[in-house]
């Protein structure tokens, strides 16, 4: 037998099988089957805030809905992570007016049909609130501390991840246009503005799994980590985003990240990525949001070339102990900067790369087996983690592969 590359994804255990009176299950045949993985296979998730909540206060229109409820139905048939906008800016336009609602309705969308949730970020520089600006600067620390205390809180239970702080690497030397978190960044540090709003989440739910994400993937990403982690910081994770709009970075490059990053010992999640279907953006841009085009199409050749790279570093990307969350960030076209990258055209139609990702999470990467019970009604099973559902003619029982439980009594329900 060939070396399998994803051993480390799969859990071995002893299944103990009962029927409703108690006696064991015996010499039977049992069908296995995976219902949803371990591993976080994620994507936007920002159309299920109108979807769930409308638009000021009123639901939306009949035939955008349905349009809406096919998109969000296709993308998380293939996925079971999804990411929320939290954007300060978008979220509390008007100082003491949170969207909560209409984000608590997006996020009971999702648990709704067992898909994990993040919130994406409660810190940023961009697309900050606009009011911070008339406070003093210890006003404003304030202020974002008792939004990361308010929000964790409100969403403890249907969002227990979240993206704390993103972008701080650029944060204190940002200078497009003035915002509150590059002033207060700039005074304090990134250090401490880091372990501030860390430790405001991790009390406003101590249960939360709590990220440092960011774009820029040098050498001072490193050193603001290693720095933070000496300080203290609950660091739970590390997010690392690839926007991939003037072009793949291939395997060479993604493997240099992951050797450098995976040496913290922290899990990595992927937490952006986009890989484009059309035309490439010119090198000589540096900021992405810089280039901004009136129209940009996909084409038959780009869908090829994005769903053999995306594939490419999906397949390496699984294949690495380290990662434990992917997040394709574009659902759909036309979102972020208008590119095409996401795995739906426009019309919601799935393009190959949506194809070639569906073939290995629902395909190969899950696990589907008919396993045999002994005389005392136990089976050896092998397969990926996750949650799974044996089936004994109409009989079932539900059960989840975890890495550490070496056996598993279960009792089948009618």
């Amino acid at each position: 037998m060939g070396f399998d590359k994803y051993r480390h994804r799969k859990s071995k255990t002893r299944l103990c099988f009962k029927k409703q009176d108690g006696s064991p299950l015996v010499n039977e045949t049992v069908q296995i089957s995976q219902k949803r993985h371990e591993f976080l296979f994620g994507c936007g998730g920002f159309d299920a805030v109108e979807f769930a909540g409308g638009v000021n206060g009123v639901p939306v229109e009949e035939k955008r809905r349905t349009f809406l409820g096919e998109q969000l139905d296709r993308v998380f048939a293939l996925f079971n992570y999804a990411t929320l906008p939290f954007y300060w800016g978008r979220y509390e336009p008007e100082e003491g007016k949170p969207d909560e609602e209409r984000t608590l309705a997006a996020a009971k969308f999702f648990a709704e049909r067992g898909v994990v949730t993040k919130g994406h970020p409660l810190c940023w520089h961009t697309v900050c609130a606009d009011w911070l600006l008339k406070y003093r600067n210890a006003d404003i620390l304030k202020k974002q501390l008792d939004r990361i205390n308010r929000d964790v809180g409100a969403f403890k239970g249907f969002i227990d991840k979240w993206d704390v702080i993103n972008e701080v690497v650029i944060m204190p030397i940002f200078d497009k246009y003035d915002n509150a978190i590059t002033r207060i960044c700039r005074e304090v540090g990134r250090v401490r503005l880091v372990k501030e709003v860390f430790t405001a989440a991790k009390q406003a739910n101590p249960n939360t799994q709590l990220l440092i994400n960011d774009f820029n993937l040098s050498t001072n990403y490193e050193i603001l980590i290693d720095g933070c982690l000496q300080a203290g910081v609950p660091i739970d994770a590390i997010g690392i985003q690839t926007h991939q709009h003037q072009g793949y970075m291939g395997l060479e490059r993604l493997a240099e990240i992951l050797e450098r990053f995976s040496h913290f010992g922290l899990p990595l999640h992927f937490t952006e990525n986009t890989i484009v279907s059309g035309h490439l953006m010119p090198p000589e841009i540096v900021d992405l949001n810089d280039y901004q085009v009136s129209e940009w199409p996909t084409t038959e050749e780009g869908e090829g070339r994005q769903a053999r790279e995306l594939l490419e570093m999906y397949e390496a990307l699984f294949a690495c102990p380290a990662v434990e969350a992917i997040t394709a960030w574009d659902p759909v076209d036309g979102k972020w900067l208008g590119a095409p990258s996401g795995l739906l055209r426009k019309d919601n139609s799935p393009k190959p790369a949506y194809h070639a990702l569906m073939s290995k999470i629902k395909g190969e990467w899950r696990t589907v087996q008919t396993i045999h019970t002994d005389a005392g009604g136990e089976a050896e099973f092998e397969g990926f983690r996750g949650d799974y559902e044996a089936c004994v003619r109409e009989s079932k029982a539900d059960f989840t592969l975890e890495k550490s439980r070496t056996m598993l009594s279960l009792t089948l329900r009618d």
